[in-house]
């Protein structure tokens, strides 16, 4: 089904606008969106954040996982390192610190209307910009080292996919029930 979109560039578009719009009026109605809300994540008083990312991370492997076993999709993951891993990772949390945004809540405070986030877009705007000019020497260098190719954890185990999809989403899920109970 979703595999026939491929060359469809203007069905793939609208897929793909549409998604960002639902995604953007999830992360608003979730609150993930307010300056407030992050940086009370960050500071441990909030688990707002957290929540709704638990909640995505299991409707999303459920969903691509669903759709890959009904046939509609094929994953291509893309190959990683330990250093583009530890890169990426101090790079995401040093603008999400700083900012109190990352870049799908930038955007959806964008949205809102909260100018702070003009910032964070033209920060964005700047670190990518800057990030393609340094590419070729990082991938020399940092983005490198420690490569673990295209592996998943079900690969990695050599085990169904759905034999670590259905504990990891029972894992979490008590955990999300946990930070509920806590009043977190």
């Amino acid at each position: 089904m979703l595999t026939k979109m491929h060359g469809k560039n203007m069905l793939q578009r609208f897929f793909g606008f549409s998604a960002g719009l639902c995604f953007g009026f999830l992360l608003h109605k979730g609150g993930v969106t307010k300056y407030d809300v992050i940086v009370g994540q960050l500071l441990l008083e909030d688990f707002t954040v957290l929540k709704v990312m638990i909640s995505a991370v299991i409707t999303g492997m459920i969903g691509i996982y669903a759709m890959k076993a009904f046939g509609w999709i094929k994953l291509h993951p893309k190959p990683g390192s330990a250093g583009m891993s530890i890169f990426g990772g101090l790079l995401f949390g040093v603008g999400f610190a700083t900012l109190g945004y990352c870049p799908g809540t930038v955007a959806g405070a964008l949205g809102n209307g909260y100018l702070d986030a003009v910032f964070g877009i033209v920060g964005m705007l700047i670190g990518a910009g800057l990030f393609a000019a340094l590419f070729p020497k990082l991938q020399r260098s940092i983005l490198s080292k420690g490569d673990f190719g295209d592996i998943t954890l079900p690969r990695l185990l050599k085990v169904n996919e759905w034999l670590v999809i259905i504990p990891l989403c029972v894992v979490l899920f008590v955990l999300l029930k946990w930070i509920e109970s806590r009043g977190l």
